[in-house]
């Protein structure tokens, strides 16, 4: 039982909200290691190869998460909002809106490969994956098209783009990543399709 100290004040219990905090950085470096690992492996990599990858035993993962389908949901939405938060902080820190823009794409892309295998993940539930995919655009939309207004504001790019068409195109992209992945790189087209986003530069 906490003391009352001199003044008659009972100092806060921080230990329980300290387990808390430490909990949720550990969940966190798990995310991060299945989402690295979705990356190059798809949402089918052995849980064994996660656990290693986060340095953790296989029991701890099935303790945070009983069914491949809860850690590929919560993975995609940490990676959710890893992308939503990148895009204020890639401006802030970026050398111009254009180079913030295309790190953001190139994260998107990450996620995307992960977002191809979340509708096999969930199998027969189509309402938790439509869910789903409205988070994911009330979340993303808006950071694209900060984004991309930042870009036209610094007349690097043509104003007029809009965040879903560019982040639908980039999508459609990715999908033939799936079926050829040793010849087909989204990234060579991703890149094609960023450059035609450009004004014309003066000579």
């Amino acid at each position: 039982m906490p003391t009352a100290s001199n003044s008659g004040e009972v100092p806060a219990r921080s230990a329980p909200r300290s387990k808390r905090a430490d909990a949720r950085r550990n969940e966190r470096t798990l995310l991060a290691a299945a989402a690295a690992v979705f990356v190059t492996s798809g949402v089918d990599a052995p849980i064994r190869e996660i656990a290693a990858r986060a340095g953790v035993g296989v029991g701890t993962i099935y303790r945070h998460f009983p069914t491949r389908s809860d850690l590929v949901v919560a993975v995609y939405r940490h990676q959710v909002e890893a992308c939503a938060e990148a895009g204020p902080a890639l401006l802030a820190d970026a050398e111009s809106p254009l180079a913030a823009l295309r790190q953001w794409v190139d994260l998107f892309v990450d996620f995307l490969v992960t977002k191809h295998g979340l509708a096999h993940a969930l199998q027969s539930d189509s309402s938790g994956f439509e869910a789903l995919h409205t988070y994911f655009l009330d979340r993303l939309v808006p950071v694209c098209e900060q984004l991309l207004e930042a870009a036209a504001d610094a007349d690097e790019i043509e104003p007029g783009t809009r965040a879903y068409e560019l982040m639908r195109g980039i999508g459609n992209l990715c999908i033939g990543h799936d079926s050829d992945p040793d010849r087909y790189d989204p990234r060579r087209l991703i890149e094609l399709l960023l450059q035609g986003l450009r004004r014309p530069q003066p000579s």
